[in-house]
């Protein structure tokens, strides 16, 4: 039996650190026959842009696993294009890829890729971000809203605690046009409602950098001297949301919860910047992508969704969960 078929069953057995219930999440229910059918495969990796900690991490975990198993993998940065996320599709195709593994720039523009890919009769597996329509083998996703809920439950515990619950909070979103956008704000709303905290603020970010939300941050409470509370939902933003909050001298008056996660969360989490990060898999996420597509060659077609567990840290089980974090959140940094 090959690595990965070993990795795979070992992860079913050992499951996630269980510190917050995420409803839904089993190991797919699929195996891989003997041997390998990634072995002199070549495989294209689409990412939205590669400015992003997150899609780094994905591929790192695709290149890793695939060419454990015999294959070659080319990652294709779309610059959160959709006209070049569609060329990077085309150049794949061309250059005559086994398969496909793709993390659109929005849900609207996946699928043109998609389609260019079944007329190639070549097999896609969507990881993250989601689409409005097309084939594809299995869509590879985090449990968002769950996520993003408990998450906001955690803020919200904060809040109360401080008497802040009058103040609003002001969310960051990613583009709402992504599938997963929509879900990590209904969570984070969700948690809000229900402890009575309402929503003051609401900026779509386009960049995805810190820079971007920094001035988002500023805006918001230059707009709400009142508000109490500020929610990122992606990881580099989350530094300049701090960098914000921090300028203006309210680190005693704002807190701020953030979703994905970068080691820098580690010491902001411990001394209290960042109340609580709903962080994602991504290199699993990536590994999980590659088995769906190997098993997929295999004629074991996966789920058609493959939903994975988030895990929210804050600073009282931030040590504990280090190690997973390290393997699976930011391997990049070990």
């Amino acid at each position: 039996m090959n690595t990965l078929i070993k990795r795979f069953t070992r992860r079913c057995k050992i499951g996630l650190i269980p510190l917050v219930a995420v409803m839904g999440f089993l190991c797919p229910p699929f195996a891989f026959a003997d041997g390998t059918a990634a072995a002199g495969k070549k495989i294209a990796y689409l990412a939205p842009g590669f400015d992003i900690p997150f899609w780094r991490t994905v591929s790192k975990a695709i290149t890793e696993t695939v060419k454990s198993e015999g294959g070659t993998v080319t990652s294709y940065d779309s610059h959160n294009d959709a006209a070049t996320q569609l060329k990077n599709a085309q150049d794949a195709i061309s250059q005559g890829v086994a398969g496909i593994i793709f993390s659109p720039t929005d849900s609207s523009t996946a699928p043109s890729v998609l389609a260019a890919a079944a007329r190639a009769k070549v097999p896609v597996v969507i990881a993250d971000i989601g689409t409005n329509s097309g084939e594809y083998v299995s869509f590879v996703v985090s449990d968002n809203e769950n996520g993003a809920y408990e998450t906001g439950k955690k803020l919200a515990q904060e809040l109360k605690a401080k008497g802040w619950t009058g103040g609003g909070y002001g969310i960051c979103t990613i583009s709402l046009a992504r599938q997963i956008g929509q879900w990590r704000t209904e969570g984070f709303r969700r948690a809000m409602r229900e402890a009575g905290v309402k929503e003051v603020a609401l900026n779509q970010m386009q960049r995805y950098t810190a820079d971007e939300t920094f001035r988002f941050v500023q805006d918001m409470m230059t707009a709400h001297p009142d508000m109490h509370a500020v929610i990122i939902e992606i990881d580099q933003p989350v530094i300049g949301a701090a960098r914000a909050i921090r300028v203006a001298h309210k680190e005693d008056q704002v807190a701020l919860a953030g979703f994905d996660g970068l080691p820098e969360f580690v010491d902001m989490l411990r001394n209290g910047t960042l109340v609580a990060a709903g962080m994602q898999q991504p290199y699993m996420m990536g590994q999980k992508s590659v088995e769906a597509l190997i098993a997929n060659w295999n004629g074991n077609p996966p789920p058609k969704k493959i939903v994975l567990p988030m895990t929210i840290v804050t600073k009282d089980n931030v040590q504990q969960l280090l190690p997973t974090l390290q393997k699976m959140t930011f391997p990049s940094a070990n």
